[in-house]
């Protein structure tokens, strides 16, 4: 198009604009001259109508148009509380040997002040051909059924700069299977100073979350399309800005490459028939080696602060999770204890009686102690209004603990038919055990003594008949009533 008919369009383009301007201006006026001839209050009520959508009109605005927030990385303690807990946990009869070992490894690799780069997605992604294109001397094999990669590996690199990298191989996710080779990733993901993530097209949810659990952790992070040689150029274009838009604020680059690899298909030959032919496909990595160049710029000192907020919030999730795991395994300890012992009672008292109203010491050292293992703090009040409520909900539901108990005890041969005190005593197990283990859950999620959700789980465990638990509470019964026997007969 000439210089004149492109004057001509922009002259029609503003002359339009000015007679929509001038249209707007002519239509307020003349609500604005109707408005003023109205009442008084109508003319209030009105503007306070418009203000409201006005106000809500410029909160949708801002809403859409407001900056996006800085992702905030997970917290990490430091590394002295850290320490302090794994002790613990080794004091309580834990092992910690792994996370002591994430520790050595901390420092081994702050020694070496050599830069580690992890190459972490999904199966069959093209780790591995990265790595043989990243470092030619590496054995890294790859296969198109996915999965090649069980253990994370280590391999040289060079940049164009001349510096040399450490490339971690690391299992696929996704993989049928997979959770310990997929958490070995993660945990190496973690102890990187940076990682390359491969995707081999647009990202799925699977992907999505892992590369904002990575960036949760403030991992500087490249995303790299694979195999980007599949599509043409305005594909790709395409395709990179929707993974750029996906990864704002996550990723610091989003590049296409080819990590190269083999591929295999059919040939026809001459005479009609086929054959499988496997060749290796020439890679194409400069963009990412360029990215990679200035993503570890800083080095492996000026990395280091981020490598190590990640490893130790890494292991601060682990500890906490041990932490819980150790926690209710002494739970179910203490709620067996006291179990074992309201079944004592229970059997040896002369007249167990009909009511089944919880044995109040018993109750009372059994609270405190759960309290203690999760570290609440409980008064005497506390304590005594959450035996009060227990005492209540068994009162009114004794009908439905007899039941459970008597239906319980025909499910196992020779139980059911030794009378009212094995009954007796196998319901005070039910009511300990569900009493402790109530107390316990609650515990754990709100970290306070919360009665009527304690209340309420223990109604709950009161009225459950499943197997597992039953057996365990008739084997328990049984064992007590067998000791009793025999000291009655020595």
């Amino acid at each position: 198009m000439t210089r004149r008919p492109r004057l001509l369009l922009a002259a029609l383009a503003i002359a339009a604009l000015s007679w929509l301007l001038f249209a707007a201006a002519d239509r307020a006026l003349a609500l604005a001259q109707r408005f003023l001839t109205l009442p008084t209050w109508l003319q209030w009520t009105l503007g306070l109508v418009l203000l409201v959508f006005a106000l809500i009109g410029l909160g949708v605005l801002w809403w859409l148009l407001r900056p996006r927030r800085k992702r905030r990385p997970v917290p990490a303690p430091d590394r002295g509380s850290l320490e302090r807990r794994i002790g613990q946990l080794r004091e309580r009869g834990t092992d910690t040997a792994a996370l002591n070992a994430e520790l050595s490894e901390l420092d081994r690799r702050r020694s070496s002040a050599r830069v580690y780069v992890a190459l972490f997605g999904e199966i069959s992604s093209g780790k591995s051909s990265l790595i043989r294109a990243l470092a030619p001397q590496a054995l890294a094999t790859s296969d198109v059924r996915g999965g090649t990669t069980q253990s994370v590996t280590h391999h040289d690199g060079q940049l164009p700069d001349g510096r040399v990298l450490v490339l971690a191989d690391v299992p696929g996710s996704r993989e049928a299977g997979g959770e310990t080779h997929e958490t070995l990733a993660r945990h190496e993901a973690l102890r990187a100073h940076a990682v390359v993530y491969l995707c081999a097209g647009d990202l799925t949810r699977t992907q999505m979350d892992e590369l904002r659990w990575l960036g949760d952790f403030g991992k500087p992070l490249l995303l790299a399309l694979n195999k980007a040689d599949q599509w043409n150029e305005a594909e790709r274009a395409q395709l990179l800005d929707r993974l750029r838009r996906q990864t704002r604020g996550i990723a610091a680059t989003v590049v296409a490459i080819s990590a190269g690899g083999s591929e295999r298909f059919q040939r026809r030959l001459a005479d009609g028939s086929t054959e499988q032919v496997e060749r290796q496909r020439t890679p194409d990595i400069e963009p990412l080696l360029h990215a990679l160049a200035r993503l570890t710029a800083p080095g492996a000192e000026g990395l280091e602060p981020l490598r190590e907020h990640a490893v130790l919030a890494g292991v601060h999730e682990r500890t906490g999770v041990l932490e819980a795991q150790t926690r209710a395994a002494e739970s179910e300890r203490i709620v067996r204890k006291y179990a074992r012992r309201a079944i004592v009672g229970a059997l040896a008292a002369v007249v167990p009686g009909s009511d089944l109203v919880i044995q109040g010491a018993l109750a009372t050292a059994l609270t405190r102690e759960l309290a203690a293992l999760y570290g609440v703090r409980v008064s005497d009040v506390q304590i005594e209004d959450f035996i009060q409520q227990a005492r209540l909900t068994l009162r009114t539901g004794s009908s439905i603990v007899l039941a459970v108990a008597g239906n319980a005890l025909k499910a196992f041969p020779g139980l059911g038919t030794l009378g009212g005190g094995v009954l007796h005593a196998f319901a005070y197990a039910l009511i300990f055990d569900s009493m402790g283990r109530a107390l316990s859950a609650s515990l754990a999620e709100r970290k306070t003594l919360d009665q009527q959700d304690a209340g309420e789980r223990l109604k709950g465990l009161l009225a459950d008949a499943r197997g597992a638990r039953m057996r365990q509470l008739a084997a328990l019964t049984m064992e007590a009533w067998r000791e009793r026997d025999e000291d009655h007969a020595s």
